[in-house]
């Protein structure tokens, strides 16, 4: 279970962010839904361990992200947070395999090519494990994104502005790729998103309004 709790951050004299109360059951897909200054980029990094709110707290299995150290949160997040951004972030000068190698050992986690080439082989990118990031297809990066980010099988898996970009027949694939891979790894996934064309993909939603208070 995944719970946020009386959280409120700010950033220096502006308004007060202050988000209702959050609770997602382990394996359930949810939405997260807001316009630009709705402070749902605040709120994703506050789930995911980048940023401390200034009040609240955020559990992952039991655990309260912001009690643990730097060192400790950032091992807790890489082990179980998956973050699949609009972009890749990949490493241009490592192929697809030893991108992902590194992100178990950036986890603290022993490297284990096999289960990095399975992954990869779910998404239908075994062919591509020797390329290198310049050569593949913007469609072909984020499935190594969402390689990278279910590796582990995360609790909590995260995918920020995944079809914003996207016409409507790509956007559905994204989706769909999405919900599958979650249901595979039994990970509780948030699509944050303005699109409102994936709303009837998600029975669960959670909405901020254009500004909270």
């Amino acid at each position: 279970m995944i719970s946020f709790r009386s959280v409120r951050h700010g950033y220096g004299n502006n308004i007060s962010l202050k988000f209702q109360d959050w609770t997602l059951q382990q394996g359930e897909p949810w939405l997260l839904l807001g316009n630009s200054g709705s402070g749902k980029t605040t709120l994703l990094h506050i789930l995911t361990g980048l940023l401390k709110p200034q009040q609240g707290e955020v559990l992952v299995k039991g655990t309260n992200l912001y009690q643990l150290r730097p060192k400790e949160l950032d091992l807790f997040r890489g082990r179980n947070i998956g973050l699949i951004l609009q972009r890749a972030h990949l490493i241009r000068s490592l192929t697809v395999l030893e991108n992902l190698l590194l992100a178990q050992s950036f986890a603290g986690l022993p490297t284990d090519r096999q289960l990095a080439k399975a992954t990869l082989a779910s998404l239908h990118m075994e062919e591509k494990i020797n390329r290198y990031p310049h050569q593949l297809s913007q469609g072909q990066l984020q499935r190594v994104s969402i390689a990278r980010a279910v590796l582990h099988r995360p609790a909590l898996l995260v995918a920020d502005e995944p079809t914003s970009s996207l016409d409507d027949k790509n956007a559905e694939a994204v989706l769909q790729l999405l919900l599958c891979q979650a249901r595979a790894t039994a990970a509780t996934l948030v699509v944050a998103t303005h699109d409102q064309r994936v709303k009837t993909s998600f029975s669960n939603q959670y909405s901020l309004p254009d500004v909270a208070v």
